[in-house]
């Protein structure tokens, strides 16, 4: 992913704009390794309900505004990430919902997904399975995860920009 600013995000995002964009706080982009991800995901540190997406389609930067569902999954109980693909506990995977693009967010047309809680996909793809003979080449498991998340973050962009 190529590095992005602050004012390069904010005026990214395709559904919402105005007072929610004013108050969004950022993670630490100095400290971000742009090479190893597919997208920024981050959850607002002053309305931890919030969570933002934001990544490279046809050249220039989108960004998702995403909302944390208020509910989570019972102890115990597994879940899968739509985004990367991951098992993970309940309590690691949050339906998100994301406002649709235009006049259909403003009526209050949403998409839902399953995606990891912190919106740390782009990491957990590149979690190695212990070596094996039978695994092939790391680098090409990392390479189809890392096409297989973005296939499916276009896909949620579709459904997003999608006027309902």
């Amino acid at each position: 992913m190529q590095p992005l600013t602050e004012s390069e995000i904010r005026g990214s995002f395709a559904n919402t704009g105005g007072h929610d964009l004013e108050h969004m706080t950022f993670p630490g982009l100095h400290e971000i390794v742009w090479e190893d991800r597919e997208f920024l995901g981050w959850r607002d540190a002053h309305a931890i309900q919030r969570g933002y997406i934001v990544y490279w389609r046809a050249g220039r930067p989108v960004g998702i505004l995403l909302k944390a569902a208020g509910s989570h999954t019972r102890p115990g109980i597994s879940a899968m990430c739509s985004l990367c693909r991951t098992p993970l506990p309940g309590g690691q995977v949050t339906l998100f919902t994301a406002p649709r693009a235009g006049q259909a967010g403003i009526d209050g047309s949403t998409v839902g997904y399953y995606i990891c809680s912190d919106l740390t996909c782009s990491m957990l793809i590149r979690k190695l399975p212990p070596p094996s003979e039978m695994q092939p080449d790391p680098a090409e498991i990392i390479a189809s995860r890392a096409s297989g998340l973005s296939s499916r973050l276009e896909s949620f962009t579709d459904d997003v920009l999608r006027a309902g």
